[in-house]
């Protein structure tokens, strides 16, 4: 596929997550226009599944087992991907859990994951990331947050502050690392991935949002791309709504 704006030819991109949901529609996409792929998850044999369908278009592909909330993992994920491919060119920072718990309910140890794998492990994997970026050739991180960060809902209350601690982040390290290194935020709201399959008829075919319905998967496509292209080289520090237009 060739597509002028969106050329990644050569790139080398890492999505955390991305053996499924809107993390494997987007190494999907970047493969397809022409970058290698890095797919980490916490199950290999899925990664290892993702990682043959890049190898199918003509691309180099690395599975890798990590548990994104864990800096030890963190660690030795970057240790990887640079002795294998030298470089990441763009991050996307994509695992994340965001259990519907009541709030009286949460344990620590539920606390405690939550926030590592939407807040702490994301955090380690962008500095790691982008100290060598910014030493390096620069690079693009996209962090993959959520409407929950924004308006904070019921029942998911550690999460909610785990995806506003992102957001925040994004802030934070675009300043920090800049300008070689761009940090951006997408916002994401209701998406059909797997979460969607515990969700009443109702909810997946309506939301309460400017569209009136959740997104498709691959509606996530087009910004991600955006964001990683040489073309949004003037874009740090943004959050971007992908989100049916949330009040």
């Amino acid at each position: 596929m060739s597509d002028k704006l969106f050329d990644l030819t050569g790139k080398v991109i890492l999505v955390t997550g991305g053996s499924r949901g809107l993390g494997y529609q987007m190494v999907k996409a970047f493969a397809e226009r022409g970058a290698d792929l890095i797919i980490a998850s916490r199950k290999l044999d899925a990664c290892q599944a993702v990682a043959e369908e890049v190898r199918a278009l003509g691309r180099r592909a690395l599975a890798v087992a990590c548990h994104v909330g864990k800096w030890a993992e963190v660690e030795r994920l970057v240790d990887l991907v640079y002795a294998e491919f030298g470089r990441i060119d763009v991050l996307v920072n994509n695992a994340g859990m965001s259990p519907a718990v009541p709030s009286h309910e949460v344990t620590e140890d539920l606390f405690d994951k939550v926030l590592g794998l939407n807040f702490k492990g994301p955090f380690r994997l962008s500095a790691l990331v982008a100290q060598r970026m910014a030493a390096a050739e620069g690079g693009s991180i996209i962090n993959i947050s959520s409407t929950g960060g924004l308006r904070p809902s019921p029942q998911i209350v550690p999460y909610a502050g785990a995806k506003a601690a992102l957001n925040a982040m994004t802030v934070g390290l675009a300043q920090e690392y800049g300008p070689k290194v761009r940090v951006n935020t997408i916002s994401a709201g209701p998406f059909l991935t797997d979460i969607a399959k515990a969700w009443t008829d109702d909810m997946r075919q309506s939301c309460a949002n400017a569209l009136g319905r959740p997104g498709q998967p691959e509606e996530i496509i087009t910004t991600a791309l955006y964001l990683a292209s040489p073309y949004s080289t003037y874009t740090t520090s943004s959050l971007i709504k992908v989100d049916g237009g949330l009040p």
